[in-house]
């Protein structure tokens, strides 16, 4: 019986180029903008041309029998993947948690097109390997990676998942108000909000927070089905509590929250603020390890 023919979708957003473009009409305005900030533009164009290259690179790989999509970061909430396709991310680290909560379980391919300018933390493999990758891919015979995301989820079903952290909080500079329930113990809070972070998170904004607070906490790895949660400027008064403001929570184990927040209210993932759930007075969301997780292609 012959095997399916696999579908490859090339996922990327735009450069910081064609967005500059975008927003000004042409290069020629774009380059006078500039200019009156004394920058220049060839070196944005110079990224650009770069990534273009190394994406035409990747897609000639792609066996000329096999399916293909393209989709952008833009169209991804609005793009249908299949059990099986083999996806392969073409930018920077946060393109690939962008996708992810989109995906169910799908092998992801990260590719590095600007490596002296991207990390590669989620996208570590060369524009050389996609071949090889793809190849390995389709026949189940690559490394794969399982890292834990994260969801928050309200009582009427609604839900947002994450592969950094997941914020819960006020939409601008306002305190946020709610009552905090988390191993058996609660308590009320005025603060910046709550992060609550997967491994995968607890290398960037979880991160900050920990080595700002100190103390012995551990952040959890990458693939443990474990989270971390951190209030962020907890504030005492008559009517607040400051006593948990960190902690770590297993898979059995969730933390919740009711807003007491009237308007502002808002819950989102992996910083895409346009993207949430509002959180008003009344609302209790559960946070706690998703179901789903994030099978990233490892070297």
């Amino acid at each position: 019986m012959a095997l399916p023919i696999p579908r490859v979708v090339v996922v990327t957003r735009s450069t910081p180029y064609e967005a500059l473009v975008a927003k000004r009409s042409t290069r020629g305005q774009a380059e006078f903008f500039l200019r009156t900030r004394k920058q220049r533009i060839e070196p944005i164009e110079s990224a650009h041309q770069r990534f273009r290259d190394a994406l035409a690179r990747v897609l000639r790989v792609i066996p000329a029998k096999w399916r293909r999509a393209n989709v952008a970061r833009s169209d991804l909430d609005r793009f249908l993947f299949e059990p099986e396709d083999i996806i392969v991310v073409v930018g920077q680290d946060g393109l690939v948690a962008n996708v992810a909560k989109y995906l169910d379980g799908q092998l992801v391919i990260g590719i590095n097109p600007l490596p002296d300018l991207y990390d590669g933390v989620l996208v570590p493999h060369p524009v050389a390997a996609a071949g090889d990758l793809l190849i390995g891919a389709a026949q189940s015979k690559v490394p794969v990676e399982h890292r834990t995301m994260v969801q928050a989820q309200l009582e009427d079903g609604q839900r947002i998942l994450a592969l950094n952290e997941v914020f819960i909080g006020h939409r601008s500079h306002q305190s946020a108000r709610y009552r905090l329930i988390v191993h058996e113990s609660s308590e009320s809070h005025s603060s910046s909000g709550v992060i609550v972070a997967t491994g995968t998170g607890s290398t960037g904004w979880a991160r900050s927070i920990h080595l700002a607070l100190g103390g012995p906490l551990e952040l959890p790895t990458p693939t443990a089905r474990t989270l971390t949660f951190f209030v962020r400027e907890a504030f005492p008064s008559i009517a607040t509590q400051v006593s948990i403001t960190r902690g770590l929570l297993d898979e059995r184990q969730s933390l919740d929250l009711i807003s007491e927040m009237d308007e502002g209210g808002v819950i989102f993932g992996d910083g895409i603020e346009d993207d949430h759930l509002d959180f008003a007075r009344g609302q209790r969301v559960k946070i706690q390890t998703a179901r789903e997780s994030l099978s990233l292609v490892r070297a």
